[in-house]
């Protein structure tokens, strides 16, 4: 019997990044009454990962669920980076209909088309939601037309064309259908989401299917697999098998475990489940994204998204410096490879192969932050290792060598305009179109090979002053652009062990930016600091002052240095070329070389 779930309705939150979603959904979460009155709550009460709070972006989807009236709303927070968008194409077979947020300033960006293109794809419904409508700069009238002609752009149908527009302020809580008029609650938003978000839909006494979409571990109970109810109903302690679609010989028989619905940030353990419904399940030791779960006399797989291939490599391995062993607490390949093959388990955008040395593994993912995050993530848990420079991934077609491309966008003031382009033209970047924004901004769009931009971003902050916004979007492959020049620094390398003192690095400083102050531990071969004339120098930075009983009018005064630059991770990434490595451990991060002894690496290069 085919019903409707009238009291469900399961939507996406899906945007560019930093247009306001997870704000959006803590003013849904908090207006629905899931919070107490007295309760203390976080801002971005969604954005529940360390990494996440301090970098202020969503890194994992997360579910959570509210209720408006009588009616359940399954709400599924998105990242906005590109980087993570195998998390957004997922989701997306969980939900009946999405919520596009768009900034009321910055209007429709490069991610913000990446996703809308997949819940299309999908014909998912769309409600448009103009956020930050109480900015002073906000233009609602123009981001509607342009978020309209986004929609013709992407060849949508004239029912995605005439889709309900909502204006909100998320931090402020409110959302009303008219812009010029601000209501005090998000009530127009709620009935927006229940007039035009469909309920679920499904045969309720047909065999069981639940089609796996991500996968949570929690070290107690293991791998929870969350997914929707497609067909049937699923009971607490049934038999049943898991089957996929892209793996047909899979057939293993389980048994169900606790099942869990969504209720405000909690889980809430139910003894059945029925069609429409999104809910977690424990207990099942072998469940992977993409499994379906079915009856054992009818196993009938679902098809799943194909989730878009990875554009970078780098390679992770043992770390074989002076220093090793010293801060970290899981130092060994097979606790490196353990720790990177669980990655695969939640990450279905990531790929890690073993390679010819036992103790090194490549290891590719969607783009620089990407792995990044991966290498903080196992930084925090105690893992010491080695990175080498990210690499893109090329293809090979009738011969030809094809690379990734990537879309992009570029908002800079009217006055570095020219700097972009030449420094993006180096970089064999071609300019796609160029469009006067507002209040002297202009908007570049172009097409760069992905090695292009390894490197490119803290060019682009010095270069613009730090103003510019700087947003790309994987855009296919094409034919090999040719060679890029290589970076136009040189690294300045320690020849001693020992400790940095500031009489060396004063001597140092000279030759260029230090990354180290006084007093730091460094070794033969490490990088201390960056030399603008494109050489390697090799510096003595532990040389202390010869002691005397004389005295010199004017020689002994403080010796001063200049502040370090404090690299970040992505930026040490940018950074290193192929003949350097990042010793990543707990404590900190170094530069260093491949080779740490001066003779060989000379040798080396002959």
């Amino acid at each position: 019997m085919n019903i409707s779930r009238d009291d469900i309705r399961n939507i996406a939150i899906i945007a560019h990044v930093d247009h306001g979603k997870t704000t959006l959904v803590d003013s849904m979460l908090r207006q629905s009454g899931v919070f107490r009155a007295n309760q203390v709550v976080a801002d971005r009460v969604m954005d529940s990962g360390d990494i996440e709070r301090e970098r202020g972006i969503t890194i994992l989807s997360k579910n959570t669920a509210i209720y408006y009236g009588d009616t359940k709303i399954n709400i599924i927070d998105t990242p906005g980076h590109a980087d993570f968008g195998g998390e957004v194409e997922r989701v997306l077979k969980m939900v009946s209909g999405v919520v596009l947020l768009v900034d009321a300033f910055e209007g429709p960006m490069p991610q913000t088309k990446f996703v809308l293109k997949k819940a299309l794809e999908l014909k998912l419904p769309v409600i448009v939601c103009i956020n930050k409508i109480d900015r002073p700069e906000a233009r609602p009238e123009e981001v509607i037309d342009e978020v309209l002609d986004l929609l013709i752009e992407l060849g949508a149908s004239e029912e995605h064309l005439d889709c309900p527009f909502v204006f909100a302020s998320a931090k402020q809580g409110t959302a009303s259908l008219d812009y010029n008029v601000q209501n005090e609650n998000m009530k127009a938003l709620f009935d927006t989401i229940l007039e035009y978000i469909p309920a679920p839909e499904g045969d309720i006494d047909a065999p069981l299917q639940m089609l796996i979409s991500t996968i949570d571990y929690n070290e107690y109970v293991g791998r929870i697999g969350v997914g929707k109810v497609e067909r049937g109903r699923i009971v607490q302690g049934e038999e049943a098998v898991i089957v996929n679609k892209s793996e047909p010989d899979k057939m293993e028989k389980i048994k169900v475990g606790k099942i869990y619905e969504f209720e405000g940030l909690d889980r809430v353990e139910v003894e059945k489940a029925e069609v429409g419904s999104i809910v977690a399940i424990s207990g099942v030791s072998d469940i992977h994204i993409g499994d379906t779960i079915c009856p054992i006399d009818s196993p009938e797989p679902l098809p799943f998204v194909e989730i878009s291939e990875p554009t970078l490599s780098m390679t992770f391995s043992v770390n074989d410096s002076p220093f090793a062993g010293r801060e970290g607490k899981f130092v060994t390949s097979r606790q490196i490879r353990n720790r990177l093959y669980r990655e695969l388990q939640t990450d279905v955008s990531l790929r890690v192969e073993d390679t010819d040395v036992t103790d090194s593994f490549k290891v590719s993912g969607r783009g620089e932050l990407h792995l990044s995050v991966l290498i903080e993530t196992m930084r925090r848990e105690g893992y010491e290792f080695q990175v080498s420079k990210p690499e893109v991934l090329y293809r090979y077609e009738d011969g030809k060598r094809l690379e990734p491309i990537e879309k992009v966008t570029i908002d800079v003031s009217n006055e570095y305009v020219g700097s972009v382009i030449e420094k993006l033209g180096q970089r064999k970047g071609e300019l796609v179109s160029m469009t006067e924004a507002t209040g002297g901004y202009a908007r570049l769009e172009f097409s760069v090979p992905a090695r292009g931009l390894i490197g490119y971003r803290q060019e682009f902050m010095t270069d613009t002053k730090g103003n510019g916004i700087l947003n790309t979007v994987f855009d296919g492959y094409s034919p090999y652009k040719g060679d890029i020049p290589k970076r136009s620094e040189g690294s300045i390398i320690v020849f001693e062990t020992g400790e940095a003192t500031t009489y060396g690095l004063h001597s140092a400083q000279e030759r260029g930016v230090l990354f180290i102050g006084a007093g730091v531990p460094v070794y033969a071969g490490m990088v201390v600091g960056s030399s603008p004339k494109g050489l390697d120098i090799e510096v003595n930075v532990c040389r202390k002052k010869q002691q005397s009983n004389v005295r010199a009018s004017g020689s002994d005064e403080a010796l001063r240095l200049s502040p370090p630059r404090d690299m970040s991770l992505e930026e040490a990434l940018e950074f290193i070329e192929k003949d350097e490595l990042i010793e990543i451990t707990p404590s900190n991060f170094r530069i260093r070389k491949r080779i740490l002894d001066s003779n060989k690496r000379y040798k080396s290069k002959k």
